[in-house]
This record gives structure tokens, sequence and C-alpha cells, in this order.
């Protein structure tokens, strides 16, 4: 029984790791411009499936992942420039629709290079599962828990020791006051794409040997990404990991113990509760009276 347990926590972990790297997407964006980016989850796919389409033509598997991650840099640099910027002045909302429409014009050209199929890929290192306390755990597991702990601390200090993610931080902060001071509020809501594009597409990458990856795979996992942020508070980083965690835990103990089937109505069901009586989220975040 307790083996059973620790099967389904590392699981839950292990899935929680990568909706807290996609939700920290959501967070920067929203930091920088109170705008939710729910074209997030095709960084993801494109992240993914770019890595598999590289490989299946003879590149290695570190060149197609630097490739991947380089294709989704350009998509998030791309949909600032054409579709956010362009439109301003508009209020929160139409930025919103804009990034959904985004995202389904995304996902349409990757079916149409890519087909509908599902892919799978091979795990970084080795095949061979860990035994752990009696629960099997995947090798590519450590590898999501690394990453996702390395990136944790390369975002960290990025915002706390550069001049750059300060500006970030500034920003969000008071976009007015930061203008005021010389930061250039449009050139911090680019790398804020940027870095959100490139966070999407290493968690696509890092989880596809463990879920596989097809062109639709970043609709559930943007959604999943955006629950969790939502959970932790929007607007915080740490609220961020701190909801993706426990969301992935959640999801893992309901589909070992009730059913696969009600796992996703699960999450969703979360953040109505916590929404509803914590409406600031779990790491009490800023108000988000513009969503």
């Amino acid at each position: 029984m307790f083996s059973e347990f620790l099967q389904y926590l590392f699981t839950g972990i292990t899935i929680g790791a990568t909706y807290a790297l996609i939700a920290l997407g959501f967070t920067l964006i929203y930091n920088a411009s109170h705008v939710i980016n729910f074209a997030q989850g095709e960084f993801l796919m494109v992240g993914g499936m770019a890595t598999v389409s590289l490989m299946g033509m003879g590149f290695p598997m570190p060149v197609a992942i630097i490739a991947a991650i380089l294709l989704a840099a350009v998509l998030g640099v791309a949909l600032q420039r054409l579709a956010i910027a362009p439109a301003k002045q508009a209020d929160p909302v139409t930025l919103i629709i804009i990034t959904i429409g985004a995202s389904i014009f995304i996902r349409g050209i990757a079916q149409l290079v890519w087909g509908r199929a599902y892919h799978s890929m091979p795990n970084f290192s080795g095949s061979e599962p860990v035994t752990i306390g009696g629960a099997v755990v995947s090798t590519q597991s450590f590898w999501v828990l690394g990453v996702g702990a390395v990136l944790v601390v390369a975002l960290v200090l990025f915002f706390t020791r550069t001049m750059t993610g300060k500006a970030i931080l500034a920003t969000s902060m008071n976009k007015g006051a930061a203008r005021l001071v010389g930061i250039k509020t449009q050139s911090v809501l680019l790398l804020a794409f940027l870095l959100s594009a490139i966070l999407g597409s290493i968690a696509g990458i890092i989880v596809a040997p463990i879920t596989f990856t097809a062109y639709d795979i970043g609709i559930m996992l943007g959604l999943k990404g955006f629950v969790a942020a939502s959970l932790g508070g929007l607007g915080s980083g740490m609220g961020a990991i701190v909801g993706g965690l426990l969301l992935g835990v959640v999801e893992a103990m309901t589909a070992g113990y009730i059913s696969s089937d009600y796992k996703d109505a699960v999450a969703f069901g979360m953040i109505i509760l916590v929404l509803f009586f914590m409406p600031r989220g779990l790491m009490g975040a800023r108000v988000v009276e513009r969503v």
C-alpha cells in the first residue's frame, strides 16, 4: 500500500513540475503586461514536436533540443511583435482573445506540418526504471525534476541579481514609474514573451518521453498550467511552483485511488474552490481584477 502511494506521489510530482514550468510562463507575461497568454501551451507543443521531428531527420538529440527551443523563442517574439504590440492600447480581455486566436493559428500550422499522430521520444538517459521504496520511477522523471529545479534557481538569480530581471519586476509593480526611470517597457514585455516561450518549450521537451507529444497536446497542458498559476496566485512565481506541484499530486492521487476519468474534473474543481474561498490564490498574490 505504501509503495502504491509512493508511485502516485512520484508521478504527481513529475507532472506537477511540468505544470509549474508552464505556470511560470503565464506568471512572467502576466507580471509584465497583465495579459494571460493562452498560447503558452503551444510553445510547449512546439518544443516537443520540433524535437521529435528534427531527431527523425537525423539530428542528434542535443542539437534537436536546442533548435526546438530556438524555434519556440522565435514564435514567442513573433507573437508579441505581430499580435500583442499592435494592440497595446486594447483592454486585457481583447488581448486574451488575441492569444487564444494565436493558439488556434499555431495549432493549425502544426497539424499541417506534423500531422495528427502522436509521437514518442526516447528518454534522455537509459530506459531502465529506478525502484524507490517499491515504486518504479522512470529515469526521465529525474530529468524533469532536475531541469525544473535548475530553471527555477536560474529565474530567481535572474530576477534578483541582474538589472534586466529587476526591470521586469519594476514594470510589473508600476509600469508608469518604470517608464519614468528609463525602463523600456515594450522591450521588457518582449523579453517576457521570449522567456515564457523558452520555459514552455523546455517543459514540452522534457515531458515528451513520458506523455508522448502531438499537435494538440498544448491545449490541455496549457490549461493545466493556467490552473496551477491561478491556484498559487497569478503574479506569484513561488505560487506557480506550489500550484503546479499541488495540482500534479492531486491529479495523480485522484487517478490512482478513484479513476483517471475524474482527474481533469478534479483539477478544474480545485481552481473553483480555491478562487471561491481565496480569490488571490494560495500564495496571496495580487488581486487579479483585470482578468
